[in-house]
Formats: structure tokens, C-alpha cells, sequence
């Protein structure tokens, strides 16, 4: 039998599902912060929100079709568990530093806007 195949054919599937459900997860939860972001501006919002999303897609898919290369020999159950773990591991990992990777740029965006409208509330009282 061959292991190799076994864990491309459990890898695959599985990075795929998690990189959607991360993906819809940030998707659908992220924009209210980038419509609050970008002063209501719904349109703006949702084209960035897409832009993120597709990014997102990219990289995480990118990476985990680069992981999928072995350079050692799967040759038993055990070492297929553990070479998908490794593997399945790395996946969430990143995903995980993607996620708190946008959930920090969302969080100085929102305050660079609290910032650049408590500003200009400022210089309007003012006048």
C-alpha cells in the first residue's frame, strides 16, 4: 500500500476545509469592522472585505500545496499519522498566525479612523 497517497488524500481535503471555514469565518465577521473602518462605507467595505478573502485563499492554499511534498518515506500507519499531523499541524498554525494577523490590522485601522475622526472633530469644534 501506498502511505504517501493515504495522507495526500487525507491533507488535501482537510487544509481545503479548514482554510474555507477560517476564510468564511473572517469574512463574514470582518466586515463589521471594515465598515466601521471606513465610516460606513458599505461598498468600499465589502470590495476590501473580497480582496482580503481572496488574498487569503491564496496564500493559505499556496502554502499548504507547497507542504504537501514529503522528503522521507511514509511506510507504515504510524508514520502516516504522524507525517499528517505534521503536516495538519503546520496548516493550523498558520491559519491561526493568519487570523490574529488580520484581526491586528483590523485593529489599527479602526484606530488610525477613531484617530483621523476624533481629529477632525477637533479642528471642526475649533472653528
Amino acid at each position: 500500500m501506498n502511505y504517501l497517497l493515504l495522507v495526500y488524500g487525507i491533507y488535501l481535503p482537510v487544509t481545503v476545509l479548514l482554510t474555507v471555514w477560517v476564510a468564511r469565518t473572517l469574512f463574514t465577521n470582518g466586515r463589521t469592522f471594515l465598515v466601521d473602518i471606513f465610516h460606513g462605507n458599505e461598498p468600499l467595505a465589502d470590495s476590501v472585505n473580497k480582496l482580503l478573502l481572496t488574498g487569503f485563499y491564496l496564500i493559505n492554499i499556496g502554502y499548504a500545496t507547497l507542504m504537501l511534498r514529503s522528503d522521507y518515506a511514509v511506510e507504515n500507519y504510524q508514520q502516516t499519522v504522524e507525517t499528517l499531523s505534521i503536516k495538519l499541524g503546520t496548516i493550523i498554525l498558520i491559519l491561526g498566525g493568519m487570523h490574529f494577523f488580520n484581526l491586528y490590522v483590523f485593529y489599527k485601522l479602526r484606530s488610525r479612523a477613531k484617530n483621523e475622526a476624533r481629529d477632525l472633530a477637533f479642528v471642526v469644534n475649533k472653528q
